[in-house]
């Protein structure tokens, strides 16, 4: 547990870098939230009470200081389906239930988890997520539900982001897009869509609710599936942007803590009517850059953003969509790492393999955790596949032919025990036989009954065989699990 003194300095030890990073991040989650409440088919203020709640929450229980966490896109394209089919008290009920969830997982320190997600399986998630969070815009680029002028709006919001900058980067260009779209479609009287269409904002601080859904079996059922891939998504994403955030500020931060405080957080948003969210990588990274370092800069955007969006709710309603789809492209284009399409020739095609199955994976089922599921599979069984390749086995016979040696070199597991057992001559004819493992590793239980196996061969033909150079790791685990001293030996492995 981190001392007192400790989280004292990550609350005060940069006030004034935490407070105006925290305002510049609050500005550019604003549209953010709203545009991720609309993706999941709710009011914007169910996702602008959520990116208040869970940066203010994760700011006081989390473990990695100077992370942003809010309503993510990550977790709204989870609840579309269950948004639709069952409406916004589910998706509450479902919030709160992935909460606990992380936090159990917290509690029994899960995070370990993470080291066993390759980087291929890393680029395939942000690259999906990237698909996802476009593919998500196209309903308000329909021209059979928008007006040509749409098109132009949008092209010209993508033209202030991608421009703005380089006049000036005081002000966030996303920031900048809105306020120009916003005032040219008042001003033209323009027909579009704008956020008030959508739904209204919030004009009151958040209040504690608790869902309106039935408290049964079938309840359970409805919203457990999608609280768990929320809660495993949201883990995922949150663990990742904790290592970018561990590196670009050179510290070290505790992942049971986050996991804990990003559980306590989205627990809590379900009761105040918001949804469930996550870390951002995007808006993390523009707290470091801004100069956020503790947890006031997270606290401070959470603080800034509610009181902006309940002080100027009526202004905030007439934002066109146009504007938040430029945004939201301009948020898909940059999380795709378009490196990983230049380097499938230079990669490894395993890797190749396992960040397109994640990606394809995602956008055919819409559920993060499913590709992520599938890439880690499928580098377990490549990486076993290349480990099974450095195993041999050498032989030797002495003169008399009557003693010869084995020398088994490379990891003994699963993948490797066919062409252990390939590489005996049992039809020989011999006294003794020797099986060197001391350049081997035993790993399971598979390598010790295929041992078993080759030990009892050779002695029902005869021959006696002795075992040397095992290193304490594979004595151990022989004498845990073998059986070929033992009455019955070849029977109990023939019944299996």
């Amino acid at each position: 547990m981190i001392s007192l003194n400790a989280y004292r300095a990550q609350w005060f030890g940069n006030v004034r870098g935490d407070i105006l990073a925290g305002l510049v991040v609050a500005l550019a989650l604003i549209p953010e939230a709203i545009a991720f409440s609309i993706i999941a088919g709710v009011d914007p203020k169910v996702g602008l009470y959520a990116s208040f709640s869970i940066s203010v929450l994760v700011a006081i229980t989390g473990g990695r200081p100077g992370m942003i966490s809010a309503a993510t896109a990550a977790t709204a394209v989870l609840m579309i389906t269950l948004v639709r089919d069952h409406g916004l008290e589910y998706l509450l009920a479902a919030t709160v239930l992935a909460g606990l969830i992380q936090i159990g997982a917290g509690v029994l320190r899960l995070g370990f988890i993470m080291r066993y997600v390759s980087k291929s399986v890393m680029t395939g998630f942000v690259n999906a997520l990237a698909i996802l969070i476009f593919m998500a815009q196209l309903p308000e680029l329909d021209p059979r539900t928008v007006t040509w002028i749409t098109y132009v709006l949008v092209a010209a919001g993508l033209a202030i982001i991608y421009l703005f900058p380089l006049l000036t980067k005081a002000v966030p260009s996303p920031l900048v897009t809105i306020v120009v779209l916003t005032v040219l479609a008042f001003f033209l009287g323009l027909d579009v869509r704008t956020v008030g269409d959508m739904g209204d904002l919030p004009d009151t601080l958040p209040v504690f609710l608790i869902p309106q859904i039935p408290l049964t079996l079938e309840t359970l059922t409805i919203i457990l599936p999608y609280s768990v891939a929320v809660a495993v998504v949201g883990l995922l994403e949150s663990l990742m942007t904790q290592n970018i955030v561990d590196d670009l500020t050179d510290t070290k931060s505790n992942r049971s803590q986050e996991m804990i405080g990003q559980g306590i957080a989205n627990t809590a948003t379900g009761f105040i009517g918001g949804m469930a969210g996550c870390a951002m990588i995007g808006q993390s990274i523009i707290n470091v850059k801004s100069g956020g370092r503790g947890r006031l800069s997270s606290f401070s955007a959470g603080v800034f953003l509610l009181a902006m969006v309940v002080g100027l709710g009526d202004v905030v309603s007439m934002i066109p969509m146009a504007a938040l789809v430029a945004i939201m492209i301009m948020v898909a284009v940059g999380t795709f790492s378009w490196s990983s399409i230049r380097n499938l020739r230079d990669h490894p095609r395993s890797s190749s393999i396992v960040m397109i199955a994640t990606v394809v994976t995602v956008v055919y089922t819409h559920n993060l955790a499913i590709g992520v599921l599938v890439g880690v599979l499928l580098s377990g069984i490549f990486f076993a596949g290349k480990i099974a390749q450095l195993f041999k086995v050498t032989t030797d016979i002495t003169k008399s032919g009557s003693h010869r040696t084995y020398v088994v070199e490379g990891q003994l597991f699963y993948g490797s025990v066919e062409d252990f057992m390939n590489a005996f001559n049992f039809k020989e004819a011999l006294e003794k036989v020797i099986i060197d493992v001391s350049r081997a590793h035993i790993w399971d239980i598979s390598s010790v009954q295929a041992l078993d196996m080759v030990i009892l061969k050779f002695r029902r033909d005869g021959a006696e065989v002795e075992i040397i150079g095992m290193n304490e790791a594979t004595e151990t685990i022989v004498d845990k699990l073998a059986i070929h001293d033992k009455p019955g030996a070849m029977d109990k492995l023939m019944a299996h």
